[in-house]
């Protein structure tokens, strides 16, 4: 890895800085753990600092998960405050999270990177294509689903949010509102769940890359870069907090379509990365 001068550095922490800062705020407001936004930063950063391109993305993803934790830890804490947290959907269905996680985690260490890249963007621009054109309008009929579906959808969550470094709250909050919840309490519900998969991804991510023993860049546990944590984890925590209180006092249905767009140029800018590297 070659030595980066001082304004290479600068401009790495600022590209950081502004994507941590909306991830952490986007964490808190939509009930999503910015781990969408999070994984093309890092991967960004680490393709400045020159990281070993078979397991970039990986690094990307596991460090994304171990980044959201702290983040849907204070969104989690401010939506409790205001009493939008069901404990007991968690406990119900918890266990199935943690199970789609580990069969993410068993792909994903498995994936070469142009293939999680091109799973990243078609998955970001679903998602957004989604935040676009159907989230409000899915959002407003909620009925009331089986069980068995419920715990199916669980393992869903868990399987594709560690594939993608994400905390789950894009996927949970429409889940959710399919069980009949308000949209406050979909939202302060699906950011305490983002903790669970946050611990198991992380968990999963560091074995897997210890396991698979296939990581040969510094300051590296498993698939956790400590580097990208350590930058991201401050800003992301801080507005996390900013945004779950902006929950209650901004209408989001402008903002789910600016999100959208920008998932979709995202998901687009990746799909260009894996055609580089294909």
């Amino acid at each position: 890895m070659d030595f980066l001068n001082f304004s290479e550095v600068f401009n790495l922490l600022i590209v950081l800085s502004i994507a941590a800062s909306v991830a952490g705020f986007m964490a808190g407001l939509l009930g999503v753990g910015g781990g969408i936004i999070i994984v093309p930063a890092l991967y960004y950063a680490f393709t400045v600092l020159d990281f070993d391109i078979a397991t970039r993305m990986h690094i990307s993803v596991g460090t994304s998960l171990a980044i959201i934790l702290p983040t849907s830890i204070i969104s989690a804490k401010t939506h409790m405050e205001h009493k939008t947290v069901d404990l007991k959907l968690i406990k119900s269905f918890g266990i199935f999270i943690i199970l789609g996680v580990i069969g993410g985690t068993f792909l994903a260490v498995n994936l070469r990177t142009s293939d999680f890249i091109l799973f990243f963007s078609i998955m970001a621009f679903i998602v957004g294509f989604f935040f676009i054109f159907f989230r409000d309008e899915f959002l407003k009929n909620p009925r009331k689903i089986k069980d068995s579906i419920k715990n199916i959808s669980g393992i869903g969550v868990g399987f594709i949010s560690v594939l993608l470094g994400i905390g789950g709250g894009s996927l949970m909050v429409p889940f959710m509102r399919t069980f009949g919840y308000d949209i406050r309490r979909s939202i302060g519900t699906a950011s305490a769940i983002g903790i669970l998969i946050a611990i198991s991804g992380t968990l999963t991510m560091i074995m897997g890359g210890e396991i698979i023993d296939n990581v040969n860049t510094p300051y590296n546990i498993g698939y956790i870069n400590l580097f990208g944590f350590i930058v991201f984890v401050p800003v992301t925590m801080l507005m996390a907090r900013i945004g779950a209180k902006a929950v209650y006092r901004i209408d989001k249905k402008l903002l789910s379509k600016i999100f959208g767009t920008f998932l979709i140029i995202v998901s687009i800018r990746s799909f260009i990365e894996y055609l580089k590297i294909s």
